[in-house]
C-alpha cells in the first residue's frame, strides 16, 4: 500500500491512533464515517466485539474526544477523493457512511465510496427519500437507525416483549415470557407452530443461560422464550398471558 506516513503529507489531518491505517485496512477492520450519536456508538460497539475501527470526522472536538477509544480516528473531509485515497480507505472492505446531519455530505461520500470500489457500504439514511436516492446510487447496505429503533420500541411498548428484533419483511424474533399454556407442557405436545403459527426457538432458565428448544424441551415458570415467525403473530403470541 502507497499510505504516507504521519509527518508527511497527512500532516494537515489530526491524526490519533497507535496504527497505521494502511495496516489497519489489512487487518479486515471497518471505516465509520461520522461520529455523531450513531456513528459513535457503532463504532464503539465495533470497537468492544474485538473489531478495530479507522474513525473520521470532520469536527476535531469529536475526533478529540474518540482519542484512545478507536483504533485510529482522524479528523478529515469525507467528500473529497483525494483525502479518502490518503486515508487508504480504498483498502477497506468495510465502510459505514454514519453522516446524519449533512444529507449532501452522506451522499457526497457514499457516492465516492461506491466509485473507488468499497465492497461493503453501509450508510445512514434520515428519511425515506435519502434512503431512496443511497439506494438509486448502488449502495447495497442502507439502513434507517431512527426509524428501525421507532418500529422496535413501538413493538416493546404495545406487548409484553422484552426485545423485538425484525429479520426481514413481515419476520420478527421475539424475547418474551411463555404463556401458562405453554407451562409445563413438552414443545412437541403444545403445538405451538400449529396453534398459532410461530416456533418456539430457544430458551432460558436462570441459573442455566440460554439453550436450544427440542420437542422434548418443557418450559418452566420463570423461563423467558425466544420465538419467531410472522410479526403480527409473534406479537400477538406475546401478549397471551
Amino acid at each position: 500500500m502507497n499510505f504516507p506516513r504521519k509527518g508527511r503529507s497527512l500532516a494537515k489531518y489530526s491524526l490519533f491512533g497507535h496504527r497505521d491505517p494502511a495496516r489497519l485496512a489489512e487487518a479486515e477492520s471497518v471505516v465509520v464515517i461520522g461520529l455523531g450519536r450513531f456513528g459513535s456508538a457503532l463504532a464503539l460497539e465495533l470497537m468492544k466485539s474485538g473489531t478495530e475501527v479507522l474513525g473520521i470526522d470532520g469536527d476535531e472536538e469529536v475526533v478529540q474526544m474518540h482519542n484512545r477509544l478507536l483504533t485510529h480516528v482522524v479528523r478529515a473531509d469525507s467528500t473529497k477523493e483525494a483525502t479518502l485515497r490518503e486515508l487508504s480507505v480504498p483498502d477497506f472492505s468495510s465502510v459505514v457512511v454514519a453522516i446524519g446531519g449533512d444529507i449532501q455530505a452522506n451522499i457526497l461520500t457514499a457516492s465516492l465510496l461506491l466509485k473507488l470500489g468499497i465492497a461493503n457500504i453501509w450508510a445512514k439514511a434520515v428519511s425515506d427519500p435519502h434512503g431512496e436516492i443511497l439506494t438509486q446510487l448502488g449502495v447495497n447496505h442502507v439502513i434507517y437507525p431512527e426509524k428501525d429503533m421507532g418500529k422496535r420500541v413501538a413493538h416493546l411498548v404495545r406487548g409484553a416483549m422484552q426485545d423485538y428484533i425484525e429479520i426481514g419483511e413481515n419476520f420478527a424474533l421475539v424475547k418474551t415470557a411463555p404463556p401458562r399454556a405453554l407451562i409445563g407442557v413438552p414443545l412437541g405436545q403444545a403445538k405451538v407452530r400449529a396453534r398459532y403459527g410461530i416456533t418456539v426457538t430457544a430458551f432460558h432458565r436462570p441459573g442455566a443461560g440460554w439453550s436450544y428448544t427440542s420437542l422434548d424441551t418443557v418450559i418452566e415458570d420463570g423461563d423467558i422464550i425466544l420465538i419467531a415467525g410472522e410479526s403480527a403473530r409473534v406479537e400477538e403470541y406475546s401478549l397471551m398471558r
